[in-house]
């Protein structure tokens, strides 16, 4: 028995852990954030692939039965992988989640004109994973995607607000609504975007909603431990979450009370 293991290549996926805690208050969490090598958003699928998985063996190696890769760009170049090849030589009954899924079998409910758009790093776009998720769970809709490559050094450095930061986020949005002006959703497709989602909702027109993916995972999480209680029973619940980094702790301290709402202490670990 051991906690839920949550992985992000640095600090949005404590977004993710946020929502979770507050639909899920009663279980145990261990956060893994790989801030020393961010953002993966411009890796290959090949590094990605192994940084998530030393991230995977490491919160199984500290006693996680299920971990949630709650990064997208990790979630399309990496998750798949490991589910199909290396879970078996691990341990078969341990579990890998991502937050591609999940999205993309509800963001089909949000548009009243079945046209969606998709802001995202450059690898999870390159990906095509949410072209492909979307049309399995909703083929009437067409999906249009925009790679956001500077969103997340800005975000880690917290300049998302300065002038030249909010022209970088809004030129990119104004590109992704020029593919087509029946675009009535947008979904944030990487787990840093919500820390500007009221920029965003600043910048696109009145009609056009804009998701996170927090509450997403957050259901689809309790709908999977409702489901496998298996699983759950394998998850301890005191109510505790701790938080290591591969960057400088102190650093990380600072910065992560950003994104999670609360100060936080963490550990540095090494791979």
């Amino acid at each position: 028995m051991g906690p839920i293991g949550i992985f992000d290549s640095g600090y949005g996926g404590l977004t993710i852990l946020n929502d979770i805690r507050k639909k899920l208050p009663e279980y145990d969490y261990l956060y893994l954030g790989d801030n020393a090598r961010a953002p993966y958003g411009t890796r290959s699928f090949e590094v990605v692939y192994e940084f998530t998985l030393q991230a995977v063996n490491e919160l199984f190696n500290r006693g996680c039965e299920l971990v949630i890769v709650a990064c997208n760009t990790a979630s399309a170049k990496a998750l798949r992988t490991i589910q199909q090849e290396d879970l078996v030589k691990i341990d078969a009954q341990k579990r890998v989640l991502g937050v591609i899924r999940p999205s993309s079998e509800i963001i089909g409910q949000y548009t009243q004109s079945n046209h969606i758009g998709i802001l995202a790093t450059q690898g999870t776009v390159d990906s095509e994973s949410y072209l492909i998720e979307i049309n399995k769970f909703s083929p009437q809709c067409d999906v249009y995607q925009q790679a956001c490559p500077m969103w997340v050094p800005l975000i880690e450095n917290n300049e998302q607000d300065t002038k030249a930061g909010r022209e970088f986020i809004k030129k990119d949005i104004e590109a992704l609504l020029a593919m087509n002006k029946r675009i009535d959703t947008i979904l944030l497709g990487c787990t840093h975007y919500p820390v500007i989602k009221e920029y965003i909702e600043s910048v696109v027109p009145e009609n056009v909603e804009i998701i996170a993916q927090g509450n997403i995972v957050a259901n689809s999480l309790a709908d999977y431990l409702l489901r496998h209680p298996l699983m759950n029973s394998q998850c301890t619940k005191n109510g505790t979450v701790h938080f290591l980094t591969t960057e400088n702790a102190e650093e990380f301290n600072k910065n992560a009370s950003n994104y999670f709402g609360e100060k936080v202490y963490s550990e540095h670990i090494r791979f």
